[in-house]
């Protein structure tokens, strides 16, 4: 469970978003009440899809002051940190399955000022992420399979986030446990019990209905499944 103080954040997937009117989706969200924003970047690598590079992130950056979430779904993560960093991206989420060893990432993020995540596909063991508890700023924990948007939320990883919860809390950090994929209403309101503290939310906050709405039950379902664990 998430302690009693730490914020729990919506981050809608601009993944999910309509490109060709990608401006106003931004704006839609932050008026209706989106605490950050997540890009997902993709290489056609790491993962078989091609998405986001700098120049939208940038152009992201420029229609709202709503942190930045950039997901690296790419095979070599430090090579673009400073791209990515330059284009606005607030915190730098990288897998500890790519090519680009995790402690010069996050060295690399040091040097550049920004937060890091270290991020885990559905099939990665928690124990992969354990050693860099404490030095990270984010714990993902995929609840899909990276790649492409409109998943079915994964319920075996949750005890991976009950572990990240419990392995952050005893270290003192104030580090987020955030989840990423499939996140509705019922999903948000479990990974909220299990100890999330960070929600990527995309198909929920952009499809079949006004995105502020959409945004205020995924809110309210996710501070009910964190207030009921804390009982």
């Amino acid at each position: 469970m998430p302690p009693a103080t730490h914020r729990l954040r919506l981050a809608p997937s601009l993944l999910s978003a309509d490109f060709a009117a990608l401006g106003d989706a931004v704006v839609a969200a932050e008026a209706g009440g989106a605490d950050a924003f997540h890009l997902d970047v993709m290489d056609g690598h790491f993962v078989p899809n091609l998405s986001f590079g700098p120049a939208l992130v940038a152009a992201v950056r420029a229609r709202t002051r709503r942190p930045l979430d950039v997901h690296l779904m790419i095979e070599e993560p430090l090579r673009y940190a400073s791209a990515f960093h330059e284009a606005g991206g607030d915190t730098l989420v990288f897998h500890l399955e790519a090519r680009s060893d995790p402690d010069e990432m996050i060295r690399e993020a040091r040097r550049l000022g920004v937060a890091v995540g270290a991020a885990i596909r559905p099939d990665t063991p928690f124990e992969a992420v354990r050693p860099f508890i404490g030095r990270v700023d984010q714990v993902l924990v995929m609840s899909v399979r990276p790649g492409f948007s409109g998943q079915a939320f994964l319920p075996e990883v949750l005890p991976k986030v009950r572990a990240a919860r419990a392995a952050i809390d005893a270290t003192g950090s104030e580090a987020d446990v955030s989840v990423d994929g499939g996140i509705v209403p019922e999903t948000a309101h479990a990974a909220a019990a299990a100890g999330a503290t960070f929600f990527v939310c995309g198909n929920s906050v952009f499809r079949g209905g006004e995105v502020g709405a959409n945004l205020a039950r995924l809110r309210a379902s996710v501070e009910e499944g964190a207030h009921g664990a804390l009982r």
